[in-house]
């Protein structure tokens, strides 16, 4: 926990810093140049990368971090509000990608040497250019306690259905006590936490058990319509899910708490993606984890979520010279060992890119690329949802269902009703 403060701590020290060196043109090292990032979990690594960056071409990449419980989004709009102009920031889907277009910060990546090193570029939606850069392959399903669920005896295998799940949970639930934990699954749902709920929680339900490409529950989502059969048994599901969790935690423990109920043994599930295992490691958790799917229906869905979830975003509106250091900076980063190194080994990550040869040692991270090798996974349509919708309309419904102001139907109500004020 201490670690996980200390990354926090420079997070916001780093704040202050870089207010005054963004866009602050060449330097006596060679330039300087911002980067925003929104994983703190990556923090410490990505800094270091950047100090080795700047080892070697005397340009100063420096990193400011938001994430956790200081949710991403808010904070970079907070930043271009106080006039400043990062040459590098993270969007995330066609929200993000949208919001930078209208305020003309998308650069035109098209011709970049990285472009044909990856199948994940974000392409713009209006003119097929090449708007960014992917960050990595991430993926979350409900992630697992190895040695916990075989002591329970539950088969991670037998959790493709709602009926599974149910099963499992109630199994590891009967030897709570003799287990030694205080919940099953570690979960959050309050303030500051609606990432994990009104996002990744509801990405179960646009795409749980689809085919990769197909979209017709965002769209019809974005319509302003929902699948009621459907949202009925999604609703059902984290029902259970907040009934078997850690009731403090679940109402008002932020991300540390979350992550250090799971990594203290304490829980059996956890409900995070891949990005958590450098944390872990810094932690010193070395217990085996695995993935299994969010599965609310009452067929098999044998799949967990996986894409590419965020890009770099080269900042148009910074100085012409700064463009040039930042773009030099991303084919760096995706060409160099030092790069790749970087990438998977320093920061845990399942990189988007075919030259990389390097295979991740987090454990998460290495189911994630077991279920992707395997082809069980459903595409990532959260981001897909208007601007603020996930996370500032519905995030708050599931807390008021966590905390028993919503039964499950009404939490359906009150989601369906929502979505009805789209478009």
């Amino acid at each position: 926990m201490k670690k996980i403060l200390a990354i926090a701590l420079a997070c916001v020290l780093c704040m202050s810093f870089v207010a005054a060196c963004a866009g602050g043109g060449s330097g006596s090292g060679g330039g300087e140049i911002t980067l925003v990032n929104n994983k703190v979990e990556i923090h410490g690594a990505l800094e270091r990368f950047a100090d080795k960056y700047f080892d070697e071409t005397g340009v100063r990449v420096h990193i400011q971090s938001y994430g956790g419980e200081t949710p991403y989004a808010p904070a970079l709009s907070a930043l271009f509000a106080g006039g400043q102009e990062p040459e590098l920031f993270v969007f995330e889907g066609i929200a993000g990608y949208e919001d930078a277009r209208n305020a003309d910060r998308v650069y035109n990546l098209n011709g970049q040497a990285w472009v044909a090193d990856t199948d994940l570029a974000y392409i713009s939606p209006t003119d097929g250019s090449v708007a960014g850069f992917p960050v990595a392959i991430e993926g979350w399903g409900l992630g697992y306690n190895v040695r916990i669920l075989q002591e329970a005896g539950v088969d991670p295998s037998s959790m493709t259905s709602i009926a599974g799940m149910k099963a499992a949970f109630e199994a590891v639930d009967a030897k709570r006590a003799e287990l030694g934990l205080e919940a099953v699954i570690s979960m959050t749902a309050g303030a500051g936490m609606e990432w994990v709920t009104g996002l990744h929680g509801v990405n179960a339900y646009l795409s749980l058990g689809l085919a990769y490409n197909d979209t017709s529950v965002i769209d019809k989502l974005n319509n302003g319509e929902v699948d009621r059969a459907r949202l009925d048994a999604f609703a059902a599901y984290y029902d259970l899910v907040f009934q078997h969790s850690n009731q403090s935690t679940l109402l008002t423990g932020g991300y540390d708490q979350q992550l250090a109920d799971f990594s203290l043994e304490k829980t059996a599930f956890i409900h995070q993606g891949n990005w958590v295992d450098p944390t872990f490691d810094e932690l010193g958790v070395s217990f085996e984890m695995g993935y299994v799917p969010h599965a609310f229906l009452s067929e098999t869905t044998d799949g967990i979520f996986v894409g590419a979830p965020s890009w770099y975003l080269v900042n148009a509106r910074a100085d012409e010279d700064n463009i040039k250091l930042a773009l030099d900076f991303l084919n760096y980063l995706a060409s160099s060992p030092e790069g790749h190194s970087y990438m998977v080994e320093d920061a845990g990550m399942v990189p988007a890119f075919k030259s990389v040869t390097l295979k991740p040692e987090g454990p998460l991270s290495k189911a994630v690329q077991e279920w992707s090798a395997a082809g069980k996974i459903y595409a990532w349509h959260q981001n897909e949802m208007p601007s603020g919708f996930g996370m500032g309309t519905l995030g708050p419904i599931f807390f008021n269902m966590a905390n028993g102001d919503l039964t499950p139907a009404q939490f359906a109500d009150a989601f369906a009703e929502a979505v009805a004020t789209i478009g």
